[in-house]
Formats: structure tokens, sequence, C-alpha cells
């Protein structure tokens, strides 16, 4: 139910946009300015009404107020006036609409569910700003093993539900993935779906980022912040890595999964935010709550719902449906003309173990659609060859680097091939992290780094190749 704080000091006016909302909104109706602003410190509200004639002063003033401490807060100006220049005046000072008196019931229920649309799309628009990779129905999920059907039942039952969910897994399972699928599915679907990866925000930064902050509240924080928690409201949030959440937040959000509240960092006004939440770790939860590490009540809080999803050695009938779908999707993005993969490469697809899973198997078949040229991938253009494997299982110093290198390649290549060849291999391995890659070639991230400009290796994912 939204809340609405009106501000009009005319009885018949205030009545007439009772009468058309008060079955289906919360209202707050206030006739004086000091009670107003008052109100407006102490609560919040989606949306406000505000009349101009009970302001009782030509200047938009007030507006401007309200729009610069809370831009997102949908503000529908009123009026028995209808002068052109106050109405513009009024939309360009922030109003989300201008309503002339008398309004009819259907005029005002038509502006409020405009207004509070607006806001949810401005909300998305603000946090998301890459596309968001999901299925939108669970039919559509790669689910050949007997294990993954069952889980797609029980996350189909789970979606129809407001439960929290807590998914667990290995790194690159497909976590976050099908929480966008979960969200879709469910009755929320129409409102915003969130997501946010808890280890990728500095410590510092993440309750600011959850929660939002208000201006002045930090050192940097020249304007009020919308946290994601605020933004997913009527939604869904999904919390990746909830394990690396430090114990101080994991209090406030128990705070907010029992009583759907918080406060910005820096403010003293009590947000509601009705956030529907799906969590995900690759960690021991319960291993955390032994060490102290994670608070046992709210592990018992979020694990309402759990799910683990098998890693992909365990989903051996996924694997090549899973590749054959990872192709077309990059080939699309790529423009390229490749239809499969060849019986060899078939073959090392099912055989290699796939530590990184999903995400190692979409990095591998990325780089063969960049290295091939036929139509189809062949198994060299595949990045695990045996030897490959076995080099990498343990760190591969110096003195052996060339001795390596020689034993994949074939003895047409140069030295400088195979050195490029063996870097890309560990790269694949390491999923592009050139300190762990560095770690199991036995040099230095440094010297790492300098081998990779000079053989002209480049990857997407890396920051200095982002618009190339």
């Amino acid at each position: 139910m939204s809340k609405i704080l009106i501000y009009d000091s005319f009885e018949k006016t205030k009545d007439n946009l009772i009468s058309a909302l008060e079955e289906k909104c919360e209202l707050t109706c206030i006739s004086n300015e000091l009670e107003f602003q008052a109100e407006m410190k102490a609560r919040q509200f989606d949306l406000v009404f505000l009349d101009i004639d009970s302001y009782g002063k030509p200047s938009m003033s007030l507006l401007e107020r309200i729009h610069s401490k809370d831009p997102f807060l949908p503000i529908i100006m009123t009026s028995k006036s209808e002068k052109a220049e106050t109405i513009v005046k009024a939309m360009n000072s922030g109003a989300s609409d201008f309503l002339i008196h008398p309004i009819s019931p259907t005029r005002i229920n038509i502006a409020v569910d405009k207004a509070i649309e607006i806001r949810d799309q401005r909300f998305e628009i603000a946090y998301h700003r890459r596309k968001q990779d999901v299925v939108y129905d669970f039919k559509d999920v790669v689910a050949f093993s007997l294990k993954m059907q069952q889980i797609l039942k029980s996350l189909e039952r789970f979606a129809k539900t407001d439960s929290t969910i807590l998914i667990t897994g290995e790194t690159g399972t497909g976590k976050s993935f099908l929480s966008g699928t979960v969200h879709f599915n469910s009755p929320r679907r129409k409102k915003p779906f969130v997501k946010i990866n808890c280890a990728n925000i500095p410590e510092d930064l993440l309750e600011s980022e959850l929660f939002g902050h208000e201006k002045g509240s930090f050192t940097g924080a020249d304007k009020q912040r919308i946290g994601r928690f605020e933004q997913a409201s009527g939604g869904t949030i999904f919390l990746d890595e909830i394990g690396e959440m430090n114990t101080g937040l994991q209090t406030k959000l128990l705070r907010v999964l029992e009583e759907k509240s918080f406060e910005r960092v820096g403010g003293n006004k009590t947000i509601y935010s009705d956030v529907r939440i799906i969590a995900a770790t690759n960690k021991d939860l319960v291993k955390q709550v032994e060490n102290g590490l994670f608070r046992e009540d709210l592990y018992y809080r979020i694990n309402v719902l759990p799910v683990t999803l098998p890693s992909l050695r365990e989903r051996q009938l996924c694997l090549l449906p899973l590749a054959e779908l990872l192709l077309n999707k990059c080939c699309v993005s790529m423009h390229r003309d490749i239809v499969g993969f060849t019986e060899n490469s078939k073959l090392k697809i099912q055989n290699y173990n796939w530590p990184g899973n999903i995400r190692q198997l979409a990095n591998t078949i990325e780089r063969a659609v960049i290295l091939e040229d036929d139509h189809l991938i062949h198994s060299y253009s595949m990045a695990f060859p045996e030897k490959i494997k076995k080099v990498y299982e343990e760190p591969v110093h110096l003195d052996t680097w060339q001795t390596a290198a020689s034993e994949v390649s074939v003895q047409t290549e140069s030295l400088a091939d195979q050195e490029k060849d063996l870097i890309l291999r560990v790269l694949e391995e390491c999923l592009w992290v050139q300190k762990n890659a560095a770690k199991k070639l036995g040099i230095s991230p440094r010297a790492l780094n300098y081998k990779i400009g000079k053989l002209g290796i480049t990857h997407p994912h890396w920051r200095r190749n982002k618009g190339d």
C-alpha cells in the first residue's frame, strides 16, 4: 500500500483527494507548512500532493526544497488556477504532474499510478546500467540432468512465495542467473529486480550501496543517494556472496528482514521497504557461523528456502547443450558464423573437469570463437588439453616454462607462440584473473603483466580493454 502525504489547507479539495485514494493508499493529511516539513523529515512517503494555493506564496521554493532533498520522490502539484507559466515552472522545478481543481477521482488515480510507475522505472534505470543476463522462463533453463531438473522444480515452487531463498554452490554454477528467473516468475515480476555483489564493493562503501546515504554524511557524499533496498521496494534484491558481508552489516540486514525498515547512512528517518531477498554464496555458512564470521540468527533467517546448485561436472548431460547455447550466444554478439563443434571438441568438453563451472565454459567458448577460422570449433581452439591440465595443477616455475610450453605445442610454432599459448591457457583456467595466473606460472604479477602486453593478449573483461 502506497504511503501518500497530502498538503492542502482547503477542506473541499482535500476531501476530494481522500475520497479518491483512501481505499488503496495510506494517507497523511497536513494543512500547516511546519507540520508538513516535520512529517517529511520523520517519515518516508511514496508520493506527495502539494497544493500551491495552500502554501500562500507565488514561489516554488517548497517544491524545489523537497525535490533537491529527494529527487526520486514524486510530487503532484494541485491548484485552482490554470496559469500556464505556473504549471511550466512547477514541472521544471521537479513536479511529476500538475492537476487543476476540481479533479475527478479517475484522474487522481491515474496521476498517482503513473507517478509511482515512473519512480520505479527511474530506480531501475539508476542501477541497471547493464542488461540483465536472465532467462525469463524456467522451461528455457538447460536442465537435462535429474538433479538440475529437481532443483528447477523447487525454484519454480519457491518463486510463488515471498520467503527468503539461499542459493549455495561453487563459483560459476549459475546462482545469479537463476535468481533472475525466480524473480520474473514471482508475483513481484513487475517490480524492480536489483543485483548486488557484496564481494565486489569495498567494506566501508557497502552499507551506503545497500541502504543509501544522506548528503554530507561522509566525505564525498555531495548529494543524497538512494540505496539498493529502497530502489528495490516491492521487488526482489539479490545479494550475491553474502558470506563476505561483515557482522555489523549483517545486523542491519537482519533488521531489514524482520522489520522491513532501515535508515540511510547519516540519516535518522526510518525507511520502509517491502523487498524479497534472494541470497547466494559459495562459502560454507555453517562453518562461517562456527568461526564467528556469520551471525547464527541471520543464517537461520535467510536459510528459509535453501537450494544447492550442482557443479558442472555433476551435470554431464547438460554439458553439450550448455556449450551449444553459449556458442550461439557468443556468435550472435561477435557476428560470427560458427554452427557447432567438431566431434573431438565435444569429447574435450565432456572429458574436462570444469573447475570454474559455467563461467569457465563460457570463457573457453568465447576464446575459441575468437581464434577459430572455420565454421566449426576445432579441438585445437579449445583451451584445455590433457597435458596443460596436468601442468597447471601445480605452479609452473620459470625453470620449467619452456619445457611445459614445448610439451603442449607443435614443433612448427615459435617460442613466442608457445609462451603465449601457455599464458592463455593458464589465464583461462584462472578465469582471466592475472594475480592467480601469475601464481600458477611461478612469476610475479608484474612480470605476467609485461608478457601480456608484449604478446598482445587481451580480454574484454579487463578494465583496460573496455570500450576497445
